[in-house]
Order: structure tokens, then C-alpha cells, then sequence
């Protein structure tokens, strides 16, 4: 089993495995599995030595919460480290017969809306535990504070967009309260997962976070976060979380017909820039997935990596693949190709 290496959040004094485990895939984002299929995925994990569990309400309406307490509830509480995400509230449906998830495959029948007041906060946080199981949770991300609520989602909408969901974080008490939480031990860590470039100088001139998850701007595909927003953790001893690990899926999977870049189609830039990034590993012997995995963890600022997983194999693969050595030179070709931000850390 590999050892994988414990890092910082920020200044927390919490400790996660710089391998972690993504609940995306238990919420069924491309596909259903069977429950029996989510408790030996996750079961896997353990095995691997991964100590970190991320999770979230929105993935699969409640359903990646339930099925990731189902297997850590039954492991010593302090044997692993468990974050989740606040800002969405679930709820009874108005046509509970006729209700059906738009995003996540087969998710469970509830609907929800948004809500980043104090009260909206404790609420989700509160939730949670129950889902979950357990009385508690090492760190929450406050979830989605991006686009989508202010084109992407009617119910982001209604709150003001991203305006009106920040001014809820902080004149309607919802910073305050994470903060507060913080204070009295309840919970060790608080963020925000973001998933543009952008956010991150927005929020820390009004919230003070200890950690980021960044889905997207940090990967073997994109470096856009190098220019801004990794810099200014690095000033402020921030830690980031890397989530789409593989770009939503490309960089595992290749550019075939049913190739996803950010969970849609990829565009043809994206896969003339695949093709070379492939040419590379080619050339030099190196799996795409193991580079997309291993990437991340240069940057001094990064704790901890959590690719998804829907089966025990992926997550035995991704294990193995921590391991797999690569050469200096590979990076070095990355960035003479210009497939790589010339300033990424690479070893």
C-alpha cells in the first residue's frame, strides 16, 4: 500500500493525503452504478491509504453524501479527514412523483435552493452530519460561487447571482457563522470551490479562508490560476485542494468521440492541445493519467489532489499511478512545446 505523503491546510494544523477521494462519481455526474458498486469504490480507497474524503449535497441531490457516510461512518473517526460543501438547501419537491434531477443521473428526488445567509449555512452544515453520520466534519467549502448563478442556474438567479450570494456571505451572516464554527473547534478548516479564474482576489478582500478548491484552472491542461491566484495563497500561507483532476475527464480518457473537457464536449483547441500533451507522454514513456495526477502536488501551495473514481479499479489505478516515476525531462518538453505554463512548478 503506498505511503502517500500528509500535508498542510494553511495554518489549521489539519493534515490530509495528498491523494484524496472526489465524491463526484458516487453522485452519478455521467452514469448510474449500484450501491453495492459505491461502498466497494470507496472501500478501495481506504485500502490505498487515501485518508482524505470530499463530498458535497449537490452531488447527486444528497445521494454522494449518504453513500461516502455509508463506508466512513463505520472507520475511526480520527482515521480520516472528510470535507463537504455549504450554500445549497435540499427540500420536498412541489411534484415529488414527477421529479427528476437535470444533472446527475437517477440523483435522489429532492430539489434545493440556494442560500449563503447564517441561517442558510447552518442549516446545510447541519444536514450533512445527518446525512453523513457523523457528528463531525474537518472542513467546508462554501460551494459554487461562480457563473452559474449568474447565468447558469435559475435558482442562482433569484438570489442576485454571484452579488447576491456573496453580500449573503457577508452582511447576511454567513462568513460569520463558518467563522464562528471555526472558532469553537466544530469544524478545523473553511473555503470556497471555485471554478474560474477570477474568484479568488474577490473573496479574500473580504473573507479570510484557509483553503481553496479549485476545479479546473490548475490541471495538466490549464495553468491559468499560476498568473494570480496560486500567488496570492502562496503570500497568505493558503492552501488549495485541486478537484477535475483530469479536466472533467479528458485527460484520462483521451480525445475520442466521447471525450468531456469541463463536462462538455471539448472544443477543437482543447483537443489539438491533448494531442500534443499525448505526443509528449509518447515520447517519453509516461501515462497521461499518471502526469495529470502527479502535476498538482509541484505546486507548494496544494495539499491534497481528488480525482473521482465509480469503480474500486480507478481508484487502485490512480494509486498505482502516484507511483509511477517520471522524468524531469518530460516536464521540460511540456514547456518547451508550449503545452505548459512556462512557470509551473514541476520538481
Amino acid at each position: 500500500m503506498p505511503n502517500f505523503e500528509k500535508r498542510s491546510v494553511g495554518r489549521t494544523g489539519l493534515f490530509v493525503t495528498s491523494l484524496g477521494f472526489g465524491g463526484v462519481g458516487l453522485g452519478q455526474r455521467v452514469g448510474a452504478i449500484s450501491e453495492a458498486q459505491a461502498e466497494a469504490t470507496l472501500n478501495a480507497a481506504l485500502a490505498a491509504g487515501v485518508g482524505y474524503f470530499d463530498t458535497s449535497p449537490w452531488y447527486g441531490h444528497c445521494l454522494s453524501e449518504h453513500r461516502t457516510g455509508h463506508v466512513l461512518r463505520t472507520q475511526p473517526r480520527d482515521s480520516y479527514v472528510l470535507s463537504t460543501k455549504v450554500g445549497r438547501l435540499f427540500f420536498r419537491p412541489d411534484n415529488p412523483d414527477s421529479f427528476k434531477t437535470k444533472v446527475w443521473v437517477d440523483g435522489l428526488p429532492f430539489d434545493y435552493r440556494f442560500d449563503y445567509t447564517a441561517a442558510g449555512i447552518r442549516r446545510s452544515y447541519e444536514d450533512s452530519l445527518l446525512r453523513l453520520g457523523v457528528n463531525r466534519i474537518d472542513m467546508l467549502f462554501v460551494h459554487d460561487l461562480d457563473d452559474r448563478l449568474d447565468k447558469g442556474d435559475a435558482n442562482g438567479i433569484e438570489i442576485g447571482g454571484i452579488d447576491g450570494a456573496i453580500e449573503q456571505l457577508d452582511r447576511g451572516g454567513g462568513w460569520r457563522e463558518l467563522a464562528d464554527m471555526r472558532a469553537r473547534g466544530e469544524i478545523k478548516a473553511i473555503g470556497f470551490g471555485i471554478n474560474d479564474t477570477g474568484l479568488i482576489p474577490r473573496f479574500l478582500e473580504r473573507f479570510d479562508p484557509d483553503m481553496f478548491l479549485v476545479a479546473m484552472p490548475y490541471t495538466l491542461m490549464d495553468q491559468d490560476a499560476l498568473d494570480e491566484e496560486l500567488p496570492l495563497c502562496a503570500e497568505k500561507g493558503i492552501s488549495a485542494v485541486i478537484g477535475s483532476v483530469f479536466s472533467s475527464g479528458i485527460t484520462a480518457t483521451g480525445g475520442g468521440s466521447d471525450a468531456v473537457y469541463g463536462y462538455k464536449p471539448p472544443p477543437a483547441d482543447v483537443l489539438t492541445k491533448l494531442n500534443g500533451i499525448e505526443a509528449v507522454c509518447a515520447r517519453h514513456g509516461v501515462p497521461m493519467r499518471a502526469a495529470a495526477l502527479q502535476f498538482p502536488l509541484f505546486h507548494p501551495v496544494v495539499a491534497s489532489i481528488i480525482p473521482g473514481a465509480m469503480a474500486p479499479e480507478h481508484v487502485m489505478e490512480n494509486a498505482a499511478l502516484m507511483e509511477h516515476a517520471i522524468p524531469s525531462d518530460f516536464w521540460a518538453e511540456l514547456k518547451s512545446e508550449r503545452l505548459m505554463h512556462p512557470d509551473a512548478p514541476t520538481g
